[in-house]
């Protein structure tokens, strides 16, 4: 490998990029990298690994995490093996891979990404003004009800006073449905962004029966809010249907199924005619060890000229009868980063009016496979391959 040939192309990568050689020198760099760094590369470029171990390990709360064990996993790896660095108040998502030489030499590379956090902004904002709207429109309509109760004349049955309330409490539920939501948004949000969805993740995976759990899952959807409640009312559980082996386990957190699941169902249930059923479909791969899961319904479907913005936050489809359904546009960019950061993939296939199919694909509990790799550092076994 000829080195100083790809600093031109390194230069172009929108990714900072650091190379050491076998020695522990840094012997390439490039422009995002001096961006993402600033002061600290000089000291890199002075001392070498050892000053880069000092500057990505700051604030790691797990000697496993630390980039000596993530080098360590790399030059083992033929895959590029994924950590985290905090720098500026956040934590980066970084990829760490070794690199071999023409003549036997032995690189490490390190890419850092460049977050854009301009969704985190959007949201914050878009929360300021839902809590402001909240307290508001709550304050007016206490007041309406307080001058209903007040103004209630003798003559003005009971059940006439009662209807007028409820239309006011309706909207102060909407309101907080909404509010609750959007609070549900941000955490799950804040969790990407701080690296915290990893740890999670690594601390709560489980063995999940998946039969099992669905059916405890789709129990508990009664005794949720699942929908708006500007969303007309139906009896939208008994149109789901499910298709699940008994003998399938995921390799899961319950906690991320459960929102990603929740979300899917949302989606197929807000943009299908109540008549509709949907269904709910897994096999496993045995070969691969993969399980996929998918989300089936009849309804509208997407235009494929929208595709590439289904996973783009707050982007909705503009069809009149998606429009006219409350939403934020924020669930499946977040059902994709957390079903990524389980190992698995989240992809679809649609087609307008005649409905949309969500594909999970997670990996299979395996006995005795490593408990790290939710961690960001997968093994090659529990690794999904890519479609």
């Amino acid at each position: 490998m000829d080195l100083p040939n790809c600093q031109d192309i390194l230069d172009g990568m929108g990714q900072g990029v650091l190379i050491f050689d076998s020695g522990n020198r840094l012997v390439m760099e490039n422009l995002a990298a001096r961006s993402i760094l600033g002061v600290d590369l000089k000291s890199i470029r002075e001392q070498g690994w050892t000053a880069a171990s000092k500057h990505f390990n700051h604030m790691l709360k797990d000697d496993a995490e630390t980039i000596e064990v993530r080098r360590s996993r790399a030059m083992s790896s033929p895959r590029p093996v994924r950590f985290h660095i905090f720098r500026s108040g956040e934590y980066i998502p970084c990829w760490m891979a070794a690199i071999h030489g023409a003549h036997g030499e032995v690189f490490t590379m390190i890419t850092i990404d460049v977050p854009d956090w301009a969704v985190v902004t959007e949201l914050i904002d878009q929360f300021r003004s839902e809590v402001v709207t909240a307290i508001s429109t709550t304050q007016g309509h206490i007041g309406l009800i307080e001058q209903t109760i007040k103004n209630h004349k003798a003559g003005q049955s009971v059940e006439m006073l009662g209807e007028r309330i409820t239309n006011f409490t309706t909207l102060i539920s909407t309101h907080m449905y909404r509010l609750n939501l959007l609070m549900q948004l941000l955490e799950r949000l804040e969790a990407v962004r701080t690296g915290n969805l990893h740890r999670d993740l690594r601390a709560y995976r489980r063995k999940i029966k998946l039969a099992d759990f669905m059916e405890d899952f789709l129990e508990e959807l009664d005794a949720i809010d699942l929908l708006d409640p500007e969303t007309e009312a139906h009896d939208y559980r008994a149109r789901i249907s499910t298709e699940i082996p008994d003998d399938i386990f995921l390799s899961a957190s319950v906690r991320q199924v459960t929102s990603v699941l929740r979300d899917l169902l949302r989606n197929a249930i807000m943009y299908s005619e109540k008549t509709t059923p949907i269904k709910v479909m897994a096999r496993l791969e045995a070969r691969e060890q993969i399980i996929f899961i998918d989300v089936i319904d009849r309804g509208y479907g997407i235009r494929e000229s929208e595709y590439d913005a289904v996973f783009l936050p707050f982007k909705r489809a503009r069809q009149p009868q998606v429009i006219s359904e409350f939403g934020y546009g924020l669930s499946l960019y977040l059902c994709q980063q957390e079903v990524e950061a389980m190992n698995g993939e989240l992809t679809f296939t649609s087609k307008e009016g005649e409905g949309t199919t969500f594909h999970v694909k997670l990996p299979a509990w395996r006995e005795g496979s490593s408990g790290d790799f939710l961690a960001g550092s997968p093994s090659e076994s529990d690794r999904i391959p890519p479609a």
